[in-house]
């Protein structure tokens, strides 16, 4: 088994979906849902245990997608901020690999091993292990 978790972030370990006017700040390309989004699941459970992980050479990173419009100046400051929320929420996890890209884009692209991420779809393309956000702290205490 390749040594290696990622997490997809809006719906999984942000909860951009709880923001009342997350699609149409989208659609108006304001960057507040990603910046506002609360955490979903306890970060300071899955700092130690990611730092735990990483210790014991497992590979930690993010893939997570943009919105569908069209415009590079938003996606820009959609990655910023993810970056941002990651770095305020999770300070302590130094992040192997981020990759924030393109909506729609295969997730299996960047990187293989376990996959968290609350769409269906991403976790039946996926090469490796995909698990929903259900018990993502229980998962990861098995390993």
């Amino acid at each position: 088994m390749i040594k290696a978790i990622y997490f997809d972030m809006d719906g999984t370990i942000a909860d951009l979906y709880g923001i009342s006017t997350w699609l149409d700040d989208i659609l108006a390309k304001d960057i507040r849902p990603y910046r506002d989004a609360k955490p979903l699941i306890n970060l300071s459970s899955l700092a130690r245990i990611l730092n735990r992980l990483q210790k014991n050479g497992y590979t930690i990173g993010v893939i997570s997608w943009l919105s569908k419009c069209d415009d590079t100046d938003y996606h820009k400051r959609v990655t910023e901020t993810k970056e941002e929320w990651l770095a305020k929420h999770l300070p302590s996890v130094k992040f192997d690999e981020i990759h924030i890209i393109n909506y729609g884009t295969p997730k299996s692209t960047c990187g293989n091993g376990i996959l968290f991420d609350d769409e269906e779809p991403n976790r039946k393309e996926w090469k490796g292990q995909a698990y929903n956000v259900n018990d993502i702290i229980g998962i990861l205490k098995t390993l």
